[in-house]
């Protein structure tokens, strides 16, 4: 299905309503310019200026969608002004979804050159909730109004990291419980056997969300939510559609660059992101429900998402996707408070 930005930004704002958001992983890509992005927006002496698009863009983005994800913020802790720059791009109903930086989820540094000589070492900061309140959450309180959920994302643990599950699962229990009350809090995770009833539980135990995540080795989304016990937290729902499971990130990339159109659908990621959306909207107590599409998936975020969404809303609105000609008061509002 091709991207229709108008059609798409009413349906964003009819789902917003009832309390699902949907939108992208990042936000900055040209190959998106003619679909999202005008392209004139962003012209200086007649050249595509790139550090204008990289600043300017997400005000655009946010003319469509009512969420994203900011991977920025997983690479390093986000000052405070950088994340009042980015709430001021965006109306206030915008939430965004902060993975929350690696110094805090990695145990062991990978042998990448960005960790220097950390590579290889041991990482003492792992897990420290005082380290999280300091630098990523005190940030965060200037846009705390427009956070949407705080990412746990664990990369795949090896058994030099933890020789067993349950090791990890004490050091995060104790870990959730020392956190400061009151964010809405998930976690990612990328150990397939570990998805247990008892991972479940912990979360559950500490109102935490577990982010259905579609991963090289992970379980389609569509079979994470058919684990008992998967969705932990009653008043928040997060997935990540980031890769076809089996599909390693490099090729992704090299696959699907520019990510200007789809290169490959991936049906059940589709069917699994219209049954989340689905399930929100005809939920009786509503929750927020945040939705993130990557690039990588099929090639095309956008394209994907228009996909999703009209599947979504093909049984309740087969004449061309158009909402129902109700009043919001209709069906139970969700005004954007966040479920604190």
């Amino acid at each position: 299905m091709s991207f229709n930005r108008a059609l798409v930004k009413k349906h964003a704002e009819w789902l917003a309503a009832r309390g699902v958001l949907i939108g992208t992983s990042s936000w900055k890509y040209r190959g998106w310019c003619g679909q999202l992005y005008d392209e004139s927006r962003y012209l200086w002496r007649g050249k595509f200026a790139e550090a204008r698009f990289e600043r300017d863009c997400l005000s655009e983005y946010a003319e469509v969608f009512k969420t994203v994800c900011v991977d920025a913020a997983y690479y390093t802790f986000p000052s405070e002004r950088y994340l009042e720059g980015l709430a001021a791009q965006v109306p206030a109903d915008f939430r965004f979804g902060l993975k929350v930086t690696d110094e805090i989820t990695i145990r062991r540094f990978p042998n990448l050159p960005r960790f220097g000589a950390r590579a290889g070492q041991s990482n003492e900061r792992f897990l420290n909730a005082d380290l999280f309140a300091s630098a990523f959450l005190k940030p965060c309180e200037s846009i705390r109004t427009k956070v949407g959920v705080l990412i746990f994302e664990f990369s795949r643990f090896y058994s030099t990291d933890y020789a067993h599950g349950r090791e990890f699962l004490a050091d995060l229990d104790r870990f959730l419980g020392t956190l400061p009350k009151g964010w809405p809090y998930a976690v990612e995770l990328r150990n397939r056997p570990w998805l247990t009833p008892e991972y479940f539980a912990c979360l559950a135990r500490h109102g935490v969300t577990h982010v259905f995540n579609s991963w090289d080795a992970m379980p389609s989304v569509a079979a994470q939510m058919q684990l008992t016990g998967s969705r932990t937290n009653p008043e928040l729902v997060a997935a990540r559609f980031l890769l076809k499971p089996g599909r390693k990130y490099e090729d992704a990339v090299k696959a699907f660059q520019p990510y200007d159109g789809i290169k490959e659908v991936n049906q059940e990621a589709r069917q699994a992101g219209a049954d989340l959306i689905q399930e929100a909207v005809k939920a009786v107590a509503r929750r927020l429900v945040l939705l993130f599409i990557n690039n990588r998936l099929e090639g095309n975020a956008l394209e994907t998402i228009a996909a999703i969404i009209a599947l979504a809303l093909r049984d309740e609105h087969p004449e061309g996707l158009e909402p129902p000609n109700l009043p919001l008061s209709a069906a139970p509002e969700f005004r954007g408070e966040l479920p604190l």
